[in-house]
């Protein structure tokens, strides 16, 4: 009852209601969108691709199920997603953009600027790349692709066109959300999409395949409470500001922490080590019926070997996601530049001298938290093995990376509302 009345509080304030039906409008247009096709597509050939591709899946989820549909934003706000990545990546590399990201609203703005620059010719490239893998298949998806003939490349280059301005246009309604919202946009298009597609799988298993699921909503329970108690995990570091004298005043002396979350690289890891694994069976599966023997011998192999139905492919898995955790949190770590910000505000850790030893203690403190948040995705990428192995259930009804964005965006959006609400003396919704 306390969370209804604290809703009916936040949609009571004008502007909270109108943030609010802003975020419900742009999440419509967006599903609208997303059931626009484009022409010439073979719908029962996408259907079964969609149904042996794991790589595919992962993308539909992130083009928030237009791509299942080959839509005209199939391509979703992925290519941006991967823009922000390399963006991230190379800022420790690029002295310049280092030196942007120092400078404060105006840095990060370029480096905005940038990112939505490299989103366009990703996008393109990523259209080209998917309808590629369209064509090539048993049956192909779409026809007449090609932009290296005179006779196709208008429509081939007009199809490539669409798709790169869907994302854009994806990525313009999620950065509406963030301006005029609730919540982050581009998680907000993500999390409707994922949401958008549950009617329809639990509606198809309550016809087909009760006990999974009941075993899916269990499962499905359990991975909620596990995700919710991780996410919120934190080590809290005391830090002490020191007190400092001008004039008649006296400023600083007082106490505060630093929050080094357990899992502080969200579900970047699982995107980093589904996209690597499954990229050498795509491209050996282009070679698998070539002429030469050899080559089409070792195409073969190599497809066998990243099999997604092996254990094998499982263990190397979860092993690249626990590396690739540690490695995308050490790099944002490294790009906060906590210790050198301490010393520059009079701020040190009770007990560990400022600057290098600062940097050690938090380092190693956060080495050791990350291998909880580091197993932890592990474990979630590794569950539908699990799942398809000891449960009536072949597939889940959302998949555990999905679980993870849906509980995330949701903990994220409601901190939001919660700093509004109490901002304007109503109870908040968390306790």
């Amino acid at each position: 009852m306390e969370t209804i009345r604290n809703a009916l509080n936040a949609f009571k304030l004008p502007d909270l209601r109108r943030k609010i039906l802003f975020t419900l409008a742009i999440l419509v247009a967006y599903r609208i969108a997303a059931h626009v096709p484009m022409p010439g597509v073979n719908a029962d050939a996408l259907r079964q691709l969609f149904q042996s591709n794991q790589l595919l899946g992962l993308l539909d989820m992130f083009s928030g199920g237009a791509m299942s549909s080959f839509s005209v934003v199939a391509m979703g706000v992925y290519p941006y997603i991967t823009a922000s990545i390399i963006m991230q990546l190379l800022q420790p590399l690029i002295p310049p953009l280092e030196r942007l990201a120092h400078e404060g609203e105006a840095g990060q703005a370029k480096i905005n600027q940038y990112t939505h620059i490299m989103t366009v010719p990703l996008a393109a490239l990523s259209s080209i790349g998917q309808i590629t893998i369209f064509t090539r298949s048993d049956t192909p998806v779409i026809e007449n692709f090609n932009l290296l003939s005179a006779d196709t490349f208008i429509p081939s280059f007009a199809t490539v066109i669409t798709l790169a301005a869907g994302t854009m246009f994806a990525v313009w309604l999620g950065e509406l959300i963030s301006e005029q919202g609730i919540g982050n946009g581009i998680s907000i298009i993500i999390f409707g999409g994922i949401v958008a597609q549950i009617p329809q799988r639990v509606a198809q298993d309550l016809r087909t395949n009760i006990p999974g699921l009941i075993a899916f909503a269990i499962i499905g329970l359990i991975t909620v409470a596990a995700i919710v108690f991780i996410y919120e995990g934190q080590r809290r570091i005391p830090v002490q500001y020191g007190k400092r004298v001008r004039g008649t005043k006296v400023y600083g002396g007082q106490s505060t922490h630093i929050p080094l979350k357990v899992n502080s690289a969200g579900m970047i890891p699982l995107i980093f080590a589904s996209s690597i694994l499954i990229f050498p069976g795509v491209i050996a599966s282009y070679f698998q019926y070539a002429d030469n023997a050899v080559v089409a011998s070792i195409a073969q192999g190599i497809v066998s070997i990243f099999n997604q139905q092996l254990i094998f492919y499982w263990i190397l898995y979860f092993i690249m996601v626990v590396g690739f955790t540690y490695f995308y949190t050490d790099v944002v770590f490294q790009q906060q530049n906590l210790p050198e910000n301490l010393q520059k505000h009079g701020g040190f850790i009770p007990g560990i001298r400022p600057g290098a030893r600062t940097a050690d203690y938090l380092n190693r403190v956060l080495r050791r938290i990350t291998l909880v948040g580091a197993l932890f995705l592990g474990a979630v990428a590794v569950l539908p093995f699990f799942v398809s192995s000891f449960t009536p259930m072949q597939t889940m009804i959302i998949t555990s990376t999905g679980l993870l964005i849906v509980v995330g965006v949701v903990i994220d959006t409601m901190k939001q509302l919660e700093a509004q609400l109490l901002m304007r003396h109503y109870e908040g919704f968390l306790r």
